[in-house]
């Protein structure tokens, strides 16, 4: 299965009753990609996500992962496709009423039948894994935006999947905390392999951790193949290019941020 792209997308078209959102989509993530889905609002960024992940059944076309074609797949298939996927929603999605440990534990509790003691120290190591050692009892609440991100990207990574999907990481953080997500999207990739898929319209994470991506326009309401958004920015689609540069010129490089401490 390795061998085989992780995810194959073939003719996919999304809509609302009559209303298309998007047509003909065509893409490959290969296993390692960090994948961007990039585009203004309102163009379905969020629609195919929910598509890929089996939220949102397409109009017409194919979602594969490993060459099984999920939405023509039985249900015994489909679930079992879904426990290769991890999902970070754009506002982490915890529940309100239990604790960061409680949220990371969820998942484990529901899909395995593993001792307490064992769910305990795989909550506590996915915690510390996204920076959040020793937030076990805290709720949602207690938390700033960046840490709610991490605890939701802590619950995705819960089951071990080798891809996550994740939802504007970056939308409504500060830039430092932006960039120091961003780096742990990198280092999750880089340490253990998974395959990424961003959904983001924010340019410095475009531009800084994405290594394929595609544009969704919204006039012609199809996308525009990209590859690496750094060779798009200089040589890409016109359309591509203005929007990575908001019409203007390129972005700053991010400044290095100093080193966090334990």
């Amino acid at each position: 299965m390795d061998a085989l792209p992780h995810i194959e997308v073939r003719d996919l078209s999304m809509a609302y009753g009559d209303f298309v959102v998007q047509r003909g989509l065509d893409f490959t993530v290969n296993k390692g990609d960090i994948f961007v889905v990039m585009g203004g609002n309102g163009c379905g960024k969020t629609t195919l996500m929910r598509a890929l992940v089996g939220l949102q059944r397409p109009a017409a076309g194919s979602v594969r992962y490993g060459g099984e074609d999920f939405w023509n797949s039985g249900e015994a298939v489909q679930q079992r496709l879904k426990r290769r996927l991890g999902i970070l929603f754009q506002g982490g999605a915890l529940w309100s009423s239990l604790t960061l440990a409680e949220n990371v534990a969820l998942p484990i509790a529901e899909y395995t039948g593993l001792p307490q003691a064992r769910v305990d120290e795989i909550v506590a190591f996915k915690l510390a894994l996204v920076g959040l050692a020793g937030f076990e009892d805290f709720y949602p609440a207690e938390l700033s935006g960046g840490m709610k991100k991490r605890a939701g990207l802590a619950r995705a990574m819960a089951l071990d999947p080798d891809i996550l999907v994740i939802d504007e990481p970056s939308s409504g953080l500060d830039p430092l905390t932006a960039r120091r997500l961003d780096e742990l999207i990198v280092e999750l990739r880089d340490s253990l392999g998974t395959t990424i898929v961003v959904i983001t319209h924010e340019l410095a994470s475009i531009l800084s951790i994405g290594n394929n991506s595609i544009y969704l326009d919204t006039e012609s309401r199809t996308m525009i193949a990209t590859g690496h958004p750094q060779d798009a920015l200089k040589n890409g689609h016109p359309k591509v290019r203005h929007f990575l540069t908001r019409g203007g010129e390129a972005p700053p490089p991010r400044p290095n941020l100093p080193a966090q401490t334990p």
